[in-house]
């Protein structure tokens, strides 16, 4: 366990990096904190949320993790969690991963004045933790648009669907981590405090939610039109499939009659038999390329 004192702030701030289970629950004795929530903390798997728990406001936030499979498909797999515990004159914060997010915050805000009691931290940690979720969608709007430009122009991508559905399964976990941090956020301020980082937050977190859903919806047209785009390439070869079908289904028809070789079959013994099989066949494919063509079929 790595437990450091962040200095040059009016309350006591205490960041806990690595601790092991049994750390945690010396912690919990040695500030007196819920049982309950400290048993979150240990439960990597959980979810945000924010909770008042006697003398402590307890939250857990996640970070979008850098080091995340390409294909994460779970919020575990996909980011990482925060917890927090906080009052009017303390901060804790525990976290499993090493992040620079709890060293940015310090620095950049010690000794300000508006800083100076742990629910304005709390909040600009929060937007800190947001912050990690830009980047990605950004690099996921860029795939989105070399995918676009590709379907256009009809070049070949290998595993093309495989690549998308594993975007959009990216960008539906953080849609619906948004879901849950929106609850979070309006919880955040029920213990009447008031600070312009919480205004902060709340704006921020409305440009990061509308982004995902642009985000989303460009996925899920860009499926449904290469799936388009798919189907009529299908239909396509299908109707030259059938054209070509429509064309030798009669003159096979005509092939097989006389390929019987029954013995009283008189045209088989015609001097023209032969080239007015060859003419009717000519005439029955020219009658065929016609009807087509009126039909706009070809």
């Amino acid at each position: 366990m790595i437990l450091k004192h962040i200095p040059n702030y009016n309350f006591t701030w205490i960041d806990v990096s690595m601790p092991s289970d049994t750390e945690l629950r010396s912690l919990a004795l040695q500030y007196n904190l819920p049982l309950t929530a400290v048993s979150d903390c240990m439960q990597s798997d959980h979810l945000p949320k924010i909770e008042q728990i006697g003398e402590y406001t307890f939250a857990i936030f996640r970070m979008y993790d850098a080091l995340a499979e390409e294909n994460a498909g779970s919020f575990q797999k996909l980011t990482s969690k925060i917890a927090v515990f906080y009052t009017q004159d303390f901060l804790l914060t525990i976290h499993r991963i090493p992040t620079d997010i709890i060293e940015n915050v310090s620095q950049k805000y010690a000794g300000e004045p508006l800083a100076q009691r742990p629910f304005s931290i709390v909040c600009k940690l929060y937007k800190n933790v947001l912050e990690t979720f830009q980047a990605p969608l950004h690099e996921i709007d860029r795939e989105i648009d070399v995918y676009e430009e590709r379907i256009f122009l009809k070049k070949r991508i290998p595993d093309l669907l495989k690549n998308l559905y594993a975007i959009k399964r990216k960008t539906y976990l953080i849609k619906r981590l948004n879901l849950i941090n929106k609850m979070v956020i309006e919880l955040m301020p029920l213990n009447n405090e008031k600070s312009p980082f919480y205004g902060d937050l709340h704006d921020y977190f409305i440009g990061l939610e509308t982004l995902t859903d642009e985000i989303y919806d460009s996925i899920q047209s860009l499926l449904n039109l290469y799936l388009t785009i798919s189907s009529q390439k299908t239909n396509e070869v299908m109707r030259i499939l059938t054209a070509f079908s429509a064309f030798f289904l009669p003159l096979t028809f005509i092939v097989g009659v006389y390929g019987m070789n029954f013995d009283y079959m008189p045209e088989l013994h015609s001097v023209n038999g032969y080239p007015v099989v060859l003419m009717v066949m000519i005439a029955i494919s020219i009658a065929i390329w016609i009807w087509f063509k009126r039909k706009a079929w070809l």
